[in-house]
C-alpha cells in the first residue's frame, strides 16, 4: 500500500522520521506530510502510533491533471469496487491549489459521478443506498498534480478523545507531541510546564514516556472498511500496541502548574480521560514563586502570545519571569513556543536552539535554552 501522512508545517520531518521507527519502506518527506509504503497492518499500526501527523491516507490515484476530462477518467480508473462496501457512504472532499482546475466543488462532483460510474459498470447494479460505512476520499489537485485518497483515520489524529474543552487557547495535541519530542527531554528524566494550561504538553509528554499509543482509546474510519480488515486483525494489533505501555517509565517525571485555577480544573479532569490520573502531577502556583527540588529536567511550556490575550506587557512580564525561573534552576534547560519577537529580549538571553512552527496559522518560533 502507499500511502500519506499529512502533517502540519514544519512538522514533515518527524511525521517522516516516526514512519521509519515504525518500519515503513520508502518513506519521504514533502510539503504536508510524508509518503511511505506499508503493509495494511502497518498502516493500521501507524494510525494508532503516530503522534505529530495529522491523518493518514491510502493513495489510490496519482498523475498530472489538466482538464475536467482527465479529473474524470483518473478517478474512474481507481478500482472502487475492491475498496467500497455496497452501501458505502460516498464523501468526496476537495483540495486545489495553483492549477489549472481550482473550482473545489466542481471537481468533487466530477469524482463522485466517476466513482458511481465505475461502480455501476463493474458492479451491475444501478442504485447506490449510502446508507453504511463513512468512506471520505480526497480529490487534491496542487500545481496540476492530481492524488486521489481514500481516508484511513477518519477524525484527525490530534483528537486523541482525552480532552473535552479547550479552555481560552489550545495547543493541538499533535503539536504538543512535537514539541515534547523536538525538546531535549527523554523518558525518564523531569518534565514540568509551569504554565501548563489545560494540560495538553504534560499529557501528551505523558503518552510518549510511557509509550503508549496516542490512538490506543479510539476507532479510526479502516476499522470499518471490509477489504481493510480482512487484510488486518485490529483486535490484536490493538492488543500488542496496549500491552507495550508501561507507566513505570514516567513515575514522578512529569507535572504541571498554572495560575489559572479554571485552567487547572480542565487540566485534572483531562489527565483523568487520559487515563493518567496519579501520573502526571498538577498543582496551582504563580510562577515566580515556583521552586522545583530537582537538580536536573526540562521546562516545557507554551505561555500566551499577546495576540491572543491582547496584553503584549502582561505576556512580555512573564517571558521574564521564565528567564528567572531558569535562573534559579540552573541544570534545567526551558523549551517555549512564542510567536513574539521580543521574546529573546525579555526572557534575557538568546536562545541556543530555534525552529519555525505554526500554531494553528500563527507563525512561531519553538525556542531552547540549554542548562547552565
Amino acid at each position: 500500500m502507499r500511502c500519506l501522512a499529512t502533517a502540519a508545517f514544519g512538522l514533515e520531518g518527524l511525521v517522516a522520521a516516526e514512519l521509519k521507527r515504525l518500519g515503513a519502506q520508502q518513506v519521504r518527506a514533502e510539503n504536508g506530510g510524508a509518503v511511505f509504503a506499508a503493509t495494511a497492518e502497518q498502516a493500521f499500526l501507524c494510525c494508532l502510533r503516530l503522534r505529530c501527523a495529522d491523518r493518514v491516507l491510502l493513495l489510490l490515484a496519482e498523475e498530472e491533471c489538466l482538464s475536467f476530462e482527465a479529473l474524470y477518467q483518473a478517478v474512474r480508473a481507481v478500482p472502487w469496487e475492491k475498496y467500497l462496501a455496497g452501501d458505502a457512504f460516498i464523501h468526496v472532499s476537495g483540495k486545489c491549489a495553483r492549477s489549472q482546475l481550482m473550482s473545489v466543488r466542481d471537481c468533487q462532483s466530477v469524482s463522485k459521478r466517476a466513482i458511481l460510474d465505475r461502480l455501476r459498470d463493474k458492479t451491475g447494479r444501478s442504485v447506490f443506498p449510502e446508507s453504511g460505512a463513512h468512506y471520505p476520499i480526497e480529490v487534491s489537485l496542487h500545481e496540476n498534480r492530481l492524488r486521489v485518497a481514500l481516508d484511513l483515520t477518519g477524525e484527525a489524529l490530534n483528537r486523541r478523545g482525552y480532552r473535552t474543552w479547550n479552555g481560552e487557547a489550545p495547543l493541538r495535541e499533535t503539536l504538543a507531541a512535537a514539541l515534547v519530542e523536538l525538546s531535549p527531554w527523554r523518558p525518564g528524566q523531569r518534565l514540568h510546564d509551569p504554565c501548563c494550561g489545560t494540560g495538553t504538553l504534560p499529557i501528551e509528554a505523558a503518552l510518549r514516556g510511557a509509550h503508549r499509543a496516542p490512538g490506543a482509546e479510539r476507532e479510526f474510519a479502516c476499522e470499518r472498511y471490509p477489504f481493510f480488515t480482512r487484510q488486518v486483525d485490529v483486535a490484536a494489533v490493538r492488543a500488542s500496541v496496549q500491552a507495550e505501555t508501561d507507566y513505570a517509565r514516567i513515575e514522578g517525571c512529569i507535572s504541571g502548574s498554572d495560575l489559572d485555577a479554571e485552567a487547572l480544573t480542565l487540566a485534572k479532569r483531562h489527565v483523568r480521560q487520559a487515563g493518567l490520573e496519579g501520573k502526571v502531577s498538577l498543582w496551582q502556583q504563580p510562577l515566580e514563586e515556583l521552586q522545583l527540588p530537582d537538580a536536573e529536567g526540562v521546562f516545557l511550556c507554551n505561555p500566551p502570545y499577546g495576540e491572543r490575550l491582547g496584553d503584549r506587557k502582561t505576556c512580555q512580564q512573564l517571558y521574564r519571569q521564565l528567564g528567572l525561573l531558569q535562573k534559579r534552576h540552573p541544570g534545567w534547560s526551558l523549551c517555549a513556543i512564542s510567536s513574539d519577537p521580543a521574546f529573546e529580549r525579555c526572557f534575557g538571553r538568546r536562545a541556543d536552539k530555534k525552529r519555525r512552527l505554526y500554531n494553528g496559522r500563527l507563525e512561531c518560533e519553538f525556542l531552547i535554552f540549554a542548562a547552565r
